[in-house]
């Protein structure tokens, strides 16, 4: 088994600087919330887990003013209805995230600097690319390889089985 790269390192003042601009965590969904698994039944029909300890992530954040929108490539009603329970925001259908953030961040009324993000895969790159400059961005540590090069964070957690929620209570922890 090949050692992954170590998270990109800041100093702990600029770690808390930005996670007291964060406003909104975007995370990915298949893979981040969920363990990436699809289940069919003989019927078709298709099921996703989430961990309960994720959604208590996004409560968390929320009781600290940071908000949580789902970003994802697939169009689920499984999605939108997880989206609901928590009432979040959903950005769904999406095959270019980073094309998709300016319109994101106008709609929400936030800059790349108040954002953190969650992601797990090649389709998070270019996102995760442009956010890390000035925000947070961290990944499951199930995360393909050429996505642990880009985060600041990296959960002992495997996506969908309470990673998201580890990383809320990172973010909530380094604002103070």
């Amino acid at each position: 088994m090949v050692t992954p790269p170590a998270p990109l390192h800041l100093e702990p003042d600029e770690l808390h600087a930005r996670a007291t601009r964060i406003r909104l965590v975007l995370t990915d969904v298949d893979g981040t919330l969920t363990d990436g698994g699809v289940y069919y039944s003989d019927r078709g029909e298709e099921m996703k887990r989430f961990d309960l300890r994720d959604g208590m992530g996004v409560e968390r954040l929320r009781g600290h003013g940071v908000e949580t929108a789902f970003i994802t490539r697939e169009s689920s009603p499984i999605v939108q209805r997880r989206a609901e329970k928590l009432g979040v925001k959903l950005f769904a259908g999406l095959k270019d995230k980073r094309l998709a953030l300016p319109d994101i961040l106008r709609e929400l009324g936030v800059t790349p600097e108040q954002v953190a993000y969650f992601g797990d895969d090649i389709n998070d790159a270019a996102i995760m690319d442009a956010i890390r400059p000035g925000g947070l961005v961290g990944a499951p540590v199930d995360a393909q390889p050429h996505v642990r090069d880009r985060i600041h964070f990296r959960s002992a957690l495997p996506g969908g089985h309470g990673a998201f929620r580890e990383f809320a209570e990172w973010l909530i922890r380094l604002a103070g």
